[in-house]
């Protein structure tokens, strides 16, 4: 027997969680990550399954500012529950939830290693639209390289910086339309991004020209995996690139977490964004896990 419901307590959203965190182990996250992320959307929904009592599989919607005309989904099944129609369940509960908001569309996620988890999403009628390779770097065989900004641009961290914040948005909103696969990202308001994102000032390093920013890289550690920390976005005002400012940011970043004790770095880079991949290759990252994001229908009631 299989029922799927709503998370009705904290409790519950933690076995949620740990179903998630046990099938991305790469990229487990706490239980206070996820309370940020949910107070930046516009609603969401956290579901858990039970496969004859026991629990199974989680799925987490979400609608956020940016795609406000889908449900951005995470469906995660345990390894010994694959099969036995817990995925099937939980996407017609989440397609519920959709279809009461009258959002007609879900995007979807999958591990680039997982086969069987792309061909449940294709057989429903999701069709890719991005891919990301993954990338690691071993900070323990690494010696970061020197920061050498341009003449007349210095790295600082947003922390120090606190007045920085309406740069780095400015040059955020710039960036995210020349990624591959972000055109149709809408823009977050300022204050709510700020809300958000003020949390990392600490892991978030700015390149400035005097006063004006003209760059940025964000870092995210996390303690579900305290030796690992994640390359978030890294952007540079349209004017300013091909200066070696990217490079210098990124340096920034190695630098910092090698002397916090970090030992490995990880990101993922959209496979059409040839820069920042070849800029990641020589720094020294190597392959590994990355998403493949797919956008299908609701199910069929």
């Amino acid at each position: 027997m299989i029922e799927v419901t709503e998370c009705a307590n904290e409790a519950e959203k933690q076995l949620s969680l740990d179903v998630y965190n046990a099938v991305w182990p790469h990229d487990a996250v706490t239980m206070d990550e996820v309370s940020v992320y949910e107070a930046g959307a516009l609603g969401y929904a956290d579901l858990i399954a039970r496969l004859d009592g026991r629990v199974a599989g989680s799925a987490h919607g979400a609608l956020t500012p940016q795609r406000p005309d889908e449900v951005r989904v995470l469906l995660t099944v345990l390894d010994d529950a694959r099969g036995r129609g817990v995925g099937s369940a939980l996407y017609e509960r989440i397609s519920d939830w959709a279809r009461e908001r009258a959002i007609e569309s879900l995007e979807a996620t999958v591990a680039d290693d997982d086969p069987e988890s792309l061909t449940f999403a294709q057989r429903r009628g999701f069709v890719e639209h991005k891919r990301e390779g993954g990338l690691v770097l071993d900070l323990t065989r690494t010696e970061p390289p020197a920061v050498e900004p341009p003449p007349g641009v210095e790295v600082v961290l947003w922390d120090e910086r606190p007045e920085l914040a309406r740069g780095i948005y400015e040059v955020q909103l710039e960036a995210w339309p020349d990624i591959p696969g972000s055109e149709d990202r809408l823009a977050e308001p300022f204050d709510s991004w700020l809300a958000r994102d003020s949390g990392a000032a600490r892991h978030t390093f700015v390149a400035v020209a005097g006063d004006e920013v003209v760059g940025f890289a964000k870092l995210a550690p996390t303690h579900a995996r305290p030796k690992v920390a994640d390359n978030h976005l890294t952007a540079v005002a349209r004017a300013w690139r091909r200066r070696g400012i990217a490079r210098a940011l990124k340096a920034a970043q190695l630098a910092w977490a090698k002397e916090h004790g970090f030992e490995q770095l990880q990101t993922r880079n959209e496979l059409r964004n040839e820069p920042m991949r070849r800029l990641n290759e020589e720094l020294g990252y190597e392959p590994a896990v990355g998403r493949v994001y797919l956008r299908g229908p609701l199910s069929a009631r």
